[in-house]
Formats: C-alpha cells, structure tokens, sequence
C-alpha cells in the first residue's frame, strides 16, 4: 500500500499535468490549418464537401471516445493516472503519423480511429487534478487544463501554419513528433496521483457511458443536470475546431498561414481566461455566474461570426475576444461536479464526462459541417458560411438554461453538500 505522503506537492504536479496537456494540444493544434487542404488535395473535392469529410473524421473520434472515455477512466482509478496518461500518448504519436502519410479517406480514417481510442488521457488529466486539488480549489485547478488547452492553441496553429507553408503533411510529422516527446517527458516526469487504498477494482460492467452516468445519478440527482448542460454546450462549443478553418477559408480565402494565427489568437483569449482571469472571478463571483457569463459571450460571438462572413471581416477581431470569455463556462462546471461526488469516484466522473462530451462530438461535427455544405455550395438556396456558428449560438443559451435548472437544485438539495460557491443564484 503507497504512502500518499510519496506524492508529489500540488505545484509540482499542476505543472507536470499542465505541460503534459500543453504539448498534446500543441500536437493537435498543430494540424488544424491544414487540415482542409489535406483533405481537398485527397479527395479532390470543394472546399465545402471537404468539411463534410471533416465532419465525419471527427464523428469517428468523437465515437470512439464515446466507448472507451469510461473504459480509461475507469482502468485509471484501478491502476493509477500515469500508466493511462503515457499509453494515451504513445497512441497519438501513432495516430498523428499514419495522417502524415495518409494517401486515402481510410487512412485518415484509421488514424482518427486510433486517436479516438487514446484520447480519453484528458479525463485522466482531470481526475489527477481532482486528486491533488482540495475541493474548494478544484474548479480555479481545472481551468489550468483549459490554460493548456489554449496556450496549445497559441503555439500547435500558429507552428501549423508555418510549416503548412513548406508542405501540407509536415504538420503532422511535427504532431507525431511532440507526442513523442510528449512521452518521454511524462515517463520520467510524471509521478502518479492515485495512492493504492484509494483505487478500486476495476467492472467493465459500470466501464461505459450509460453505466458511469447511470452509477452518478444514482450518488445526486444535480450530476445529472450539470452533465446534459456540459454535454450539450459541448455540442455548441465542437464548431470551432471543425467548421472554423474552412469558415475563414471560404469567407476571406486565407492561407494555412493566417489560418494558423486566427487559431492562435482564439488560443491566446482562452488561455488568458482560463489560466488567470477565472482565478480572479470564481473568488468574487462564484461559479454559477462565472458559467452564465461564460455562456453569454460564446453566443455573442457566434452572431458576430455570423454577421463577419457576411463582409464585415473586421468582426473577426472582436469575435476572438469576446469568444474567449466562453473559457469559463466548463471549469466551472467541472468543479461543481467534482464536489458533488466522492472522492474514490473522480475517475468514473471524469470518465463519464469523457464520454457524454464525446456524445457532443459525435452529433455536432457531421451536423455543423452539413449546415456549412447547405450554406456554401454552388446553386445553394442562400450564401451564409457563418450559419454553423448561429446554430451554435442558440444551442449554447439551451445548455445555460440546463445548468441554472441543475444549479438551483444543487442549492436547495438537503442531501449533499452545498456548493463551494456563495455567489450563485438567490445568493
């Protein structure tokens, strides 16, 4: 039995999980402003049925999340979160390597397939988080995840576009390249969170989707509100990096270049919010209004993406900003989550939101780049390449009704523990 005095110290490890997030995102950003160029040059189709393959590469990930995000994060409070964190990201080493090489929609599809498999280590990143942070500082920790999330999206689109100017699959090499190191550096560097007496054996019979909500709503009933809100914010949220590229291709013909630096720049924004302007909000406006106006501002820059393909190009620079802001929506979540359940269950719950999350992806990808391809194809009934974004508006203000339902109950539940937050709603 491990001693949990053997852990590392909680800046230490915040660090280590960090880096090991920023250099996965920056592998995945990495590919983003090629992405679209990748897959004309294959198929030989238009740009706007170019995102429909698009749509349906991700549906592929995002499903096989969908099956083994609880299968992950389950074996990871068997077994500890570093064993699943490194084999995650020997996965993507692969998955971004076969893409590098790929000569047909099958091998793109097989890489997504792959990496859908091992892209489940995010849960694991946050069930580490939640094993070193004390609850009331969870939800500030899990926006250090999403400071990753965007830092990667500041260097991975912006080093894309660069080398998509010297070649359209060098990208991906460098992708498979970052993983890799990615690798060695969480083999010698990242120590394991999960002390023995706290893991549980592993059932893959609560291993998926439906068991591991099934198991939380049966702790609370608030998980469950809280879990269709992200879920379906999520479905709001997947526009950016499906439909995004081929939006700014298709409205002002950018290059990979330009492309890359839009990417970056929405990445700069979330970083901003998610790894130091959350940390001063959540103290003074707790968590259920952080995530109201988290909310609020992805739907007012969905409309300006709307009105900016319109010919108002300028748009752009305020929609970038005021999307930023949408970065504090789900660590907010996350963190009223995690209190709401034990701690021996972190995994399952993070797990489960793998999963649900991956339910998002799967529906909202093919969906958005249908809406796109309906809106941008020769002989089409209106030109409107930001209509993806104005459906995403709308879905997004649904999943703010959703949490505000599931917060409301959280405060007046006799059965479990109040929220952390004091600043909510009837506060």
């Amino acid at each position: 039995m491990s001693d949990s005095s053997n852990l590392p110290a909680p800046k230490s490890s915040l660090v280590f999980v960090f880096l090991v997030v920023l250099i996965d995102m920056m592998g995945f950003g990495i590919i983003m402003p090629v992405l679209p160029k990748l897959i004309t040059s294959i198929t030989g189709e238009t740009i706007s049925n170019a995102a429909v393959y698009a749509g349906w590469l991700a549906f592929a990930y995002a499903a096989m999340q969908f099956v083994f995000g609880p299968i992950i994060g389950n074996l990871s409070d068997r077994y500890g979160r570093r064993p699943v964190l490194l084999g995650a990201l020997a996965g993507y080493a692969i998955a971004y390597t076969l893409m590098g090489f790929a000569s047909s929609l099958i091998w793109l599809f097989a890489a997504r397939i792959i990496a859908g498999i091992m892209g489940a280590s995010f849960s694991t990143a946050y069930a580490y988080i939640a094993d070193i942070s004390p609850p009331e500082k969870r939800a500030q920790n899990f926006g250090l995840i999403g400071a990753a999330f965007g830092l990667g999206f500041i260097i991975g689109p912006a080093v894309g576009g660069i080398l998509g100017e010297y070649g359209t699959r060098l990208p991906f090499f460098g992708a498979g390249v970052l993983a890799a190191l990615n690798l060695v550096f969480g083999f010698f560097m990242l120590k394991e969170s999960l002390p023995a007496e706290k893991r549980r054996a592993f059932k893959l019979a609560r291993a998926n989707a439906f068991a591991a909500l099934k198991a939380l709503n049966g702790q609370n009933k608030v998980v469950f509100w809280y879990a269709a809100a992200l879920t379906i914010w999520m479905t709001a949220h997947v526009v950016f990096p499906i439909i995004f590229a081929f939006y700014l291709i298709e409205s002002f013909g950018w290059s990979e270049l330009r492309v890359g630096l839009a990417f970056a720049a929405v990445g700069l924004g979330s970083a901003v919010v998610q790894g130091g302007l959350i940390r001063l909000l959540i103290p003074r406006i707790g968590e259920c209004n952080a995530a109201i106006l988290g909310a609020v501002g992805m739907a007012v820059s969905c409309v300006l993406y709307v009105v900016a393909g319109q010919g108002e190009g300028w748009l752009i620079f305020i929609a970038i900003p005021v999307g930023a802001i949408q970065g504090l929506f789900q660590p907010s979540l996350n963190g009223l989550m995690s209190n709401a359940v034990s701690d021996d269950t972190q995994g399952e719950l993070q797990g489960a939101v793998a999963s649900l999350q991956s339910v998002a992806s799967v529906i909202g990808p093919p969906m958005f780049a249908a809406v796109f391809a309906a809106f941008t194809v020769a002989g089409g009934l209106y030109y409107l390449p930001g209509a993806p974004f104005g459906l995403a508006g709308i879905i997004c203000l649904i999943a703010l009704l959703i949490f505000l339902r599931g917060y409301a109950l959280h405060r007046t539940s006799t059965d479990m523990k109040p929220p952390t937050d004091t600043k909510g709603l009837a506060a």
